[in-house]
Formats: C-alpha cells, sequence, structure tokens
C-alpha cells in the first residue's frame, strides 16, 4: 500500500471516527443523565459478556479475513480474495447465530450467576440478537480495509452511530409517554438498531460492488487449502480473542464485587463503575481514534508487504509508528493531568469523573502505542505473541482488582492498569526488535 493511499485511508477512517466518538461522547452524556450512573454501570456491565460472545463466533474471522485477502490481492489472486469472503460471512454467521441463540436462551443464568446483576437479564436478550448483525457488517468491513477502500467501512460506521442515537432517544420519548421508568434497555435497543442498519448497509454495498464488478478470472484454485487457510489464521486470532474477552469480563465482574468488599454498597459500586467505563474512560480513549483509525489500515498493509517480503519497509513502518503514537500519547496525556477536574465537571456534572480522567492520563503513551504495535504483531502473522502480551497484561489488573481494590479502594485498578499498559508496550517492543518472520513462517 502506497503511502498516500495508507493517509487518505487513516484520514477517511479518523475524521468519521472523530465524528462519531463526538456523537457518541455526547450519546454517553444524554445517558448518564437519562439512566442514571447506576444505569449506565448496569450497561457497562453487559458489554464484555457481549464481547466474549463476539469473540466465540465472529472476530478471530473478521481479522483472519483481513490479512487473508490483502494478501491474495498482494498475489493477484482476486477469485481467491472473493471465496475468502463469502466463507467468512457464511462461517461468521452461522457461528454468531449460535451463540446469539445461547445467550438469548440462558439470559438470565448469565445474568444472575455470571454477572451477579439479575437486572441485566433483559439487556443480555436484545445483546444476544445483535451479534449475528454485527458478524455480518463487520466482515464485509474487513474486505473493504483488505482492498483499501475505507470510504465503505466508514460510511456504515457513521450510519450505525446515527441509527443507534436516533433510536435510543425515540425509545427514550417512548418511556416518558407512557410513564415508565427510563433504564439502560434504551441503550441496548439503540445499539440493536444500530448494528441492524449497519448490516443492511454493508450487504446492499457489497452486493452493489460484486454487481458491478464481477469476479471473470478463469484461473481455477482449489476450495478447501482456501477454507484452511481461513480458519487456520482465524483459530490463533478467536482464541487470542475469547481469552482476553474471557479475562476482561472476569475484570469486569469483580470490579464492583471488589468495591463492596472496600465498604461501599451495590448501588455506590455500581455508579463508581459507570462513572469509570462510561465517563472517564471513554474521554480517555477519544484521541485514540486516530490510531485506531490507523492501525484498521496498518494491519493489511503489514500483510502485504510481509507477503511480498518486503522486510526493511515493515522495520521503518514500525520505528515510525512508535514515536508518532508515543508523541501523541504524551500530549494527550499531559492535557489530561492538566485539564481532567475540569472537563469531568464541565461534561459530566461530577468531579469523581475528572479525579478519574487525571489518574488514566498517565497511559496514554502506552494505551495508544499498544493499539499500533498489536495491528503489526497481527499483519506480520503472530497472534500467538499478542495473545502472550495481552494475557500478562490483563492478569496485572486482575491482580491489582482482587488484592488492591479492597485495600486501597478503586485508586488501586489506576495502578493495575498503567503496569498492565507498560508491560505490555514493552513486551510488544521486544517482540519486534527482533528479525521478522519470512513468508510461510507460522512461528508466535
Amino acid at each position: 500500500m502506497s503511502k498516500k493511499v495508507f493517509l487518505k485511508g487513516t484520514l477517511i477512517l479518523a475524521c468519521t471516527g472523530l465524528v462519531s466518538r463526538i456523537a457518541g461522547f455526547f450519546y454517553r452524556i444524554f445517558l448518564s443523565h437519562a439512566i442514571g450512573a447506576e444505569g449506565l454501570g448496569l450497561y457497562q456491565l453487559i458489554l464484555p459478556l457481549q464481547g466474549l460472545m463476539a469473540a466465540l463466533s465472529y472476530t478471530g474471522i473478521q481479522s483472519a479475513l483481513s490479512r487473508l485477502i490483502a494478501s491474495r490481492l498482494a498475489l493477484q489472486e482476486k477469485k481467491e480474495a472473493y471465496f475468502s469472503l463469502v466463507t467468512g460471512i457464511f462461517a461468521a454467521v452461522f457461528f454468531s447465530a449460535v451463540t446469539g441463540f445461547l445467550l438469548f436462551r440462558h439470559a438470565d443464568f448469565f445474568a444472575s450467576t455470571i454477572l451477579k446483576a439479575p437486572g441485566t437479564s433483559d439487556l443480555l436478550r436484545l445483546t444476544a440478537a445483535s451479534i449475528p448483525l454485527c458478524a455480518i457488517h463487520s466482515c464485509i468491513d474487513s474486505y473493504y480495509y483488505a482492498r483499501k477502500k475505507a470510504s465503505v467501512p466508514a460510511a456504515v460506521q457513521l450510519s450505525e452511530q446515527t441509527v443507534r442515537i436516533g433510536a435510543t432517544y425515540i425509545l427514550y420519548l417512548i418511556f416518558l409517554s407512557e410513564g415508565r421508568p427510563v433504564t439502560a434497555m434504551i441503550a441496548a435497543g439503540g445499539s440493536l438498531a444500530g448494528e441492524a442498519a449497519a448490516s443492511l448497509i454493508s450487504l446492499l454495498m457489497v452486493s452493489f460492488h460484486f454487481g458491478n464488478h464481477p469476479v471473470k478470472e478463469k484461473t481455477s484454485f482449489k476450495i478447501f487449502p482456501l477454507i484452511k487457510d481461513l480458519f487456520t489464521l482465524s483459530f490463533p486470532i478467536s482464541l487470542n480473542r475469547i481469552l482476553l474477552t474471557l479475562l476482561g469480563s472476569i475484570e469486569a465482574v469483580l470490579i464492583p464485587q471488589m468495591l463492596i468488599r472496600c465498604g461501599m454498597t451495590s448501588s455506590e459500586a455500581l455508579k463508581i463503575y459507570g462513572i469509570f467505563t462510561g465517563m472517564a474512560l471513554p474521554l480517555l480513549l477519544f484521541p485514540s481514534t486516530i490510531t485506531t483509525s490507523a492501525a484498521v489500515m496498518l494491519m493489511p498493509s503489514v500483510a502485504r508487504m510481509d507477503a511480498l517480503g518486503d522486510q526493511k519497509q515493515i522495520r521503518y513502518v514500525t520505528d515510525q509508528t512508535f514515536f508518532l503514537c508515543m508523541f501523541l500519547g504524551f500530549l494527550c496525556g499531559s492535557g489530561f493531568f492538566l485539564f481532567g477536574p475540569f472537563l469531568g465537571t464541565l461534561l459530566f456534572h461530577s468531579k469523581t469523573a475528572g479525579t478519574y480522567i487525571r489518574y488514566l492520563s498517565f497511559i496514554c503513551p502506552f494505551l495508544y502505542t499498544n493499539t499500533m504495535l498489536a495491528s503489526i504483531l497481527q499483519g506480520l502473522g503472530r497472534p500467538g505473541r499478542c495473545l502472550i502480551h495481552s494475557a500478562a497484561g490483563i492478569l496485572i489488573r486482575i491482580f491489582s482488582v482482587v488484592f488492591m481494590i479492597p485495600a486501597i479502594g478503586i485508586r488501586g485498578y489506576f495502578y493495575g492498569i498503567f503496569l498492565g499498559e507498560l508491560l505490555l508496550s514493552l513486551l510488544h517492543v521486544k517482540a519486534l526488535k527482533f528479525p521478522y518472520r519470512q513468508a510461510g513462517d507460522n512461528r508466535l
């Protein structure tokens, strides 16, 4: 991928992400006022479980598709790239439908036994319905990322966010008009509507694309080796996501429980969790729109360079990525440290949120850099390394949740996040410091 195409794709995704995050940011503020910090905490509590269901079903396939299609297109194998997309979509929809059904059927069990919050059962049922829909547009997005066409996923993202916010607000008005208490159900309903819109638009776009650009290559290819390549790539990535999401889910469930052990009531613990995950953390992640957008474009780019054996260019890209992300992180971290309390009070009317923003400012350089370095490792076909590194970072955070929160409160978790992100950066840098693997080498 040329520098111009890469920068254009990154710019499109960054601008789209910026608009989407601004809208999402005010959406969070609206939710914090409409359903309160406790309701926001309940909604945030189901997201790790939703992520786990996604990891079990389609996220590995999604990431594998991006790398596999990029490699095939680099070698001018368009027919194989098209077949990979179709196979990936069918596989992702099948697995996501199974996991979604299981989550819907056993929502009460997950809510009461796993999340320890029976009030989340209806939220989980709505979430279950959105999983197959998300699988469809995620796989189609991967195809366009591999083709360096970031405009299509960008349009889908904006459509999804627009429908999500609009549907949530309509549900909010309906609840008010009927005199019903406004709960986190409006957020879950809005999310389902957004995923449905994104899937529909993605299917229309890809159908239009292949209708106007049919694959006319007459060269034959072997189907089963392609299927094998897809699942060989997706399995370690899926295992990576499953284990990391599982650890993240354990972490999310433990935080409110450890806060209760620290001396808080259940309601107070959910409020603290809601402020942290629904207010402070989203603001901190706001600048990561740039790094996330670049990472999405970078992974298939590195896969192409790796397929062509251009190791020198990979080294150059890695070095530039590291220094630019560190600079952005230090710049944003300084701003959050200086203005965190002001932003918390101004945006959320919460001094607590402002304090959390200041605490979290120290992780910015590592948080933003880790996103990009992980993308490079994935592009090099080294998901095993990402798994080991990320698991080590999350285990440190879980250790801080279990042992530090009961002793010193939520501050203990901040220390764990900082140490976890620092360790993750060091491990990523060490892995990329040594000579890259050669094409066809499947080492971790």
